[in-house]
């Protein structure tokens, strides 16, 4: 939201009066430009009143939120996807969960999967290059990959869409500009 002083300027002493009150839910901006309008008018402002309001700016700028590149969310929603199709791939061979370690095992390979595309819906650049890394680590899967392809067709096609899932959302994570999230 962009504020013009100009249309400040034309205000009342009044007026201008609501933008440095505490609770003021105005930008920042246009309480600093009220701040300055009523200096500039002749206003003199205590200590404790020209603190609070520098601290109501701060705090409201702090406050602001942060927007992010749409690549994070659409390379999150393409990891929660992998990690459904993950889910299809532990019901269609449901018989080789046996053991309480198989379990253990693919229920923390899952959470992990779901974390770190939660991790990078919020716009984390750790879990952006840890999924890389898991990422390069997983090609040496591949030929598993050909296997189930050959034994199982549909968890070899499960499979092959997770990973073009997973590299799908790399290519969106390396798109994302080096210094900004917007």
């Amino acid at each position: 939201m962009d504020t013009q002083k100009n249309v400040l300027e034309k205000l009342s002493d009044h007026e201008l009066e609501q933008y440095i009150k505490p609770d003021s839910k105005f930008v920042p901006e246009a309480t600093q430009y009220a701040y300055e309008i009523l200096q500039s008018r002749g206003r003199v402002f205590t200590n404790e009143e020209k603190e609070r309001i520098h601290s109501n700016i701060s705090k409201t700028e702090e406050n602001e939120t942060i927007i992010l590149h749409p690549n994070y969310t659409k390379a999150s929603n393409l990891i929660y996807l992998s990690g459904a199709v993950g889910i299809g791939c532990l019901i269609w061979t449901y018989e080789q969960l046996d053991s309480e370690l198989a379990i253990f095992i693919s229920t923390a390979v899952l959470a992990a999967v779901f974390g770190v595309g939660y991790m990078i819906g919020k716009g984390n650049e750790v879990a952006k290059y840890f999924f890389i890394i898991l990422f390069i680590l997983g090609l040496a899967g591949i030929p598993a990959l050909v296997a189930n392809l050959i034994i199982n067709p549909v968890l070899g096609i499960m499979n092959i869409l997770q990973f073009i899932l997973q590299a799908w959302a790399i290519v969106l994570l390396v798109k994302i500009p080096k210094n900004k999230k917007a």
